[in-house]
């Protein structure tokens, strides 16, 4: 790895062999040196969960000049949390989780592990960005994507950002109308499970689900970018304090909240 080009640290929640991850290494690597560290098996869902009752285990699979790739046993978040202390041998300039075969917009950001990747490389000071595309299809096609991947990648790079804060960007499916900051959209997921009855038990469920919209005509959220054709970019922030609330609930700080009826 060379000394005077940046390093980027990448992974992903589908596993270390999923064509989004070589879309992204593909993407990338003009940009910088590249460490890969990412689940040996599909870790969707994951969000920030952490490995905390038995050990993992890393080993590498691939080297290439300004490239290493490594697989892993834990989660998105192990890998990261596993790249910092162990793996690279300096900070990364930039951490990038994806590219996610599937739709990280609206709430999903709070379920994601492509998403845990990104938060875990926020939380460590680092500028992250999470890309996915709107395709469940293991042999979905990134094209239109990479050069916004790469664009987008390469601006972060240069200008960094604010701490604390992350991208989360979006593609939809085919032809691509261009790049809109989004907010969140606000929605809920409804219809989460499906009876799976198996050997006779009836009690077994798959999860499914439909998204609710609630906002579905504001032209300000990512869903609706997406529903159109463009590239959704919504930046996220970790710090999840509500501080409108703060105030409002001073009250609770008065020697005297306990003792009233």
């Amino acid at each position: 790895m060379a000394e005077n080009r940046p390093l980027i640290l990448i992974s992903n929640d589908d596993g270390v062999i999923s064509k989004g991850i070589s879309e992204l290494i593909k993407a990338l690597r003009p940009l910088g040196d590249l460490v890969v560290v990412a689940p040996d098996r599909p870790r969707s869902g994951a969000s920030c969960a952490m490995t905390v009752t038995e050990p993992i285990h890393y080993q590498l699979v691939r080297q290439e000049p300004g490239l290493l790739v490594y697989k892993c046993s834990g989660t998105p978040t192990d890998c990261v949390k596993l790249a910092f202390h162990t793996i690279c041998e300096r900070r990364p300039d930039l951490v990038v989780g994806g590219i996610n075969h599937g739709d990280n917009s609206a709430v999903n950001v709070h379920y994601s592990g492509t998403m845990g990747v990104v938060i875990e490389g926020c939380l460590k000071g680092v500028p992250s960005i999470g890309f996915s595309l709107c395709d469940h299809d293991p042999n979905a096609d990134f094209t239109a994507a990479l050069p916004y991947v790469r664009r987008i990648a390469a601006t972060i790079l240069e200008r960094g950002l604010p701490a604390l804060t992350c991208l989360n960007v979006n593609f939809p499916v085919g032809a691509l109308k261009g790049l809109r900051l989004c907010q969140q959209t606000k929605g809920q997921w409804t219809n989460e499970w499906e009876n799976f009855a198996h050997r006779g038990d009836a009690n077994y469920f798959w999860l499914t689900g439909q998204f609710e919209n609630q906002e579905p005509d504001n032209q300000l959220c990512d869903h609706w970018a997406l529903d159109n054709g463009y590239v959704a970019v919504t930046p996220v922030t970790v710090d999840v304090t509500a501080y409108p609330l703060i105030e409002s609930l001073s009250f609770m700080a008065d020697p005297s909240f306990l003792t009233e009826d």
